[in-house]
């Protein structure tokens, strides 16, 4: 395969060998596979989900010879290494690393699909992509990380009342 851009998402909200989650998310990025371009700020934020730690997490983007797939593999085993197990899903873990969006496109087979599904809806990816591929398109709606941000994160006005008698 050719060389490849990704985007990685990061997160933990455990403490684990390499210490504090945001010490985790710093670790991750240094073991990221293939060649660390550039990587947003580590923010802490919100749990999401049943979980009541706040997480560290960061996007990063990537340049890899491998297949989303062989990728994927490669995020799975450092996940491994770091010491996170399957459990509840939006529980604690040690980390947490996603494949956001790739250079070619859409992808999906089983246990991958890229752009990540929930990508437009996380105010703590859209951010940090914000920060690092403004300009990058979701290859789904053909909108860049900029305006899907400003989508998730305006405010909305509230629907004008009209006519007589439609309450206080």
């Amino acid at each position: 395969m050719t060389r490849s851009t990704y985007v990685v998402g990061i997160g933990s909200n455990r403490r684990g060998r390499h210490g504090s989650p945001t010490a985790e998310v710093a670790a991750a990025l240094a073991a990221l596979p293939g060649r660390l371009v550039v990587s947003a700020p580590i923010i802490v934020t919100a749990p999401l989900g049943p979980s009541i730690r706040r997480f560290a997490n960061t996007v990063a983007v990537i340049e890899s010879d491998c297949a989303p797939g062989d990728l994927l593999r490669r995020l799975k085993a450092i996940e491994r290494a770091f010491g996170r197990r399957r459990g509840q899903r939006w529980g604690a873990r040690v980390i947490d690393l996603d494949i956001l969006l790739w250079s070619g496109g859409s992808w999906a087979e089983p246990g991958l699909i890229i752009p990540h599904a929930a990508l437009r809806t996380r105010d703590f990816v859209l951010g940090p992509l914000l920060r690092i591929v403004p300009g990058w398109r979701d290859p789904i709606s053909g909108l860049t990380m900029r305006q899907l941000n400003a989508r998730l994160t305006s405010r909305r006005a509230l629907p004008r009342r009209s006519g007589a008698g439609a309450g206080p």
